[in-house]
């Protein structure tokens, strides 16, 4: 009897959810605007913190970083840094930090294309991104192979589609396309097939100016209402230990001035890049974080940055990174102090080193994305996808990886506990030994009580052999397949394919631009 009653209670729910009976009560998710609703977990106590960050200051005033962009030691002179020409080092009094930190944003509103896209960045609230940079894509049905702009175009879609995915990204390079007109194709396919915040690659000042264009004439902005607020972010990596190339610095000092979002992340690998310790891989990072904050406080005082971590550590047989490792969520716990230490917004990464999607990526991607969620991360990239270290990025662990992030969305969710949600008269309904699938107060609820899974298969045995027995990573295939069939941009988004045209165009005519390296 109680089975019967609960594969009519299924049945009911599906013909909900496809629209065929009862979908106005359909299940509706939020998960645009995420607020984290678990108390920040720390691992240092508070006077290791301030010790930690007294020791990068230290670092910057004693030791110094080197900085490979002229322009960006004149800057950083003309401020008051001591900077040796001859070996490219510069060194940056506290003072100068400080007086960084004062002026950096607390909170960024980041502008989409759609205004119920717009993301507050600031500590307590929570986005996740996919899987970014990667050389290579794979799936299940054509393999892993060199990305490709159709490729890039496809995790567009699928990026746009899942609302728990808040902004877009770089997710492959399209090496299809020759890199001094890569950014063209790579900007038209986001603003054309998706109303997200959108990234723009730090690849020299030309290349720059061209992407700021093409956001601007996509969203109808004049220069001066582009420069006023965030419309683009970018992401810039130091070269650890104490390095910072051209192209990034030249990164932060062109989106300072037009006042576009710069995630200030040094990649820090304890044992390789940094000490193997979790406190001195986190002093190093600190301090080259610092480092970059301040070179874009100096060039515009109020620039929005984001404060950015992404510490790991090694395999110390063979040197190759690791994630989702008890490491590197420690590292990310310390790394939520740090930066509540200054306040600013910051950011995580997740990831996996699991060459395809299966358990070993799944575990240490979750965890990875559990460390960023007890941290307070503000913003948390390569939260879905991505695989052999950023190697590459599947299409099928995207689908499962959605999963996750969308359970951890539904934890930000209210749970009432009122009265009639504490069912006093539901219990006195149900007599000993009965069940409640017909009482009236889940008759009220059961199409909206419970999360439904993605991926998740709920049936039996028999049932789940009799549909193919199939794995979840070979349910993702169908998944995201169908949605990839059943894709429509935005509306707005797709408008502006023409004028975008134009543009790319008229400079592709002209040469395009190459990257500085």
């Amino acid at each position: 009897m109680v089975e019967d009653v609960a594969c009519d209670l299924r049945r009911e729910r599906r013909r909900g959810r496809t629209g065929e009976a009862g979908s106005e009560s359909s299940r509706r998710p939020d998960y645009r605007s995420l607020k984290n609703p678990f108390l920040p977990q720390p691992i240092f106590s508070e006077d290791q913190v301030a010790a930690i960050h007294d020791t990068a200051l230290r670092v910057l005033e004693e030791l110094g970083i080197k900085v490979l962009l002229p322009e960006a030691r004149h800057v950083l002179a003309g401020a008051g840094a001591l900077v040796d020409e001859g070996s490219q080092m510069v060194r940056i009094g506290r003072d100068l930090v400080e007086a960084a930190l004062a002026s950096a944003p607390r909170s960024i509103k980041a502008h989409g294309g759609a205004r119920d896209r717009d993301l507050m960045l600031e500590l307590g609230s929570m986005t996740f991104l996919a899987g970014a940079g990667a050389p290579n894509v794979t799936d299940l049905e054509r393999g892993r192979r060199p990305g490709t702009l159709a490729a890039y175009e496809e995790l567009t879609k699928l990026i746009q589609h899942f609302d728990v995915l808040h902004m877009l990204c770089p997710s492959i390079e399209p090496q299809d396309v020759d890199n001094r007109f890569r950014h063209y194709a790579v900007n038209r396919a986001q603003l054309t097939l998706s109303d997200k915040f959108p990234f723009v690659f730090a690849r020299g000042t030309p290349q720059v100016d061209d992407s700021f264009e093409m956001v601007r004439l996509a969203r109808g902005l004049s220069e001066d209402e582009f420069r006023a607020g965030a419309h683009c972010y970018t992401v810039i990596n130091t070269n650890s230990p104490r390095q910072l190339d051209i192209p990034m610095a030249q990164g932060i000092i062109d989106f300072a001035r037009a006042g576009q979002v710069s995630i200030i992340t040094p990649f820090c690998l304890a044992g390789a890049m940094a000490p193997i310790t979790v406190a001195g891989a986190l002093t190093l990072q600190h301090a080259e974080a610092l480092a970059g904050l301040t070179l874009a406080q100096i060039v515009r005082p109020g620039a929005p940055v984001v404060y950015g971590s992404f510490s790991s550590n090694v395999d110390m047989k063979s040197g190759a990174p690791a994630f989702g490792t008890p490491e590197h969520v420690k590292a990310t716990l310390g790394a939520g102090q740090l930066a509540r230490f200054t306040g600013l917004p910051w950011r995580s990464g997740g990831g996996s080193a699991a060459n395809i999607s299966d358990a070993q990526a799944a575990h240490e991607t979750q965890f990875a994305l559990w460390g960023s969620v007890l941290a307070g991360a503000t913003v948390c990239i390569h939260a879905a996808g991505w695989l052999e270290g950023g190697l590459s990025v599947s299409y099928e662990k995207l689908i499962t990886d959605i999963e996750a992030l969308q359970t951890v969305a539904e934890l930000c969710s209210r749970t009432p506990g009122d009265e009639d949600s504490i069912g006093f008269e539901a219990i006195a309904e149900v007599q000993p030994g009965g069940h409640f699938f017909s009482a009236g107060h889940t008759m009220a609820r059961y199409r909206t009580a419970f999360y439904e899974p993605l991926v998740a298969d709920w049936s039996n045995f028999g049932n789940w052999t009799q549909a193919g027995s199939k794995s979840a990573t070979e349910r993702a295939t169908g998944i995201w397949k169908r949605l990839l069939a059943d894709f429509q941009p935005p509306a707005s988004a797709a408008a502006t394919a023409g004028v975008l045209d134009e543009f790319i165009a008229r400079r592709t005519e002209e040469g395009g631009a190459a990257p500085v390296s």
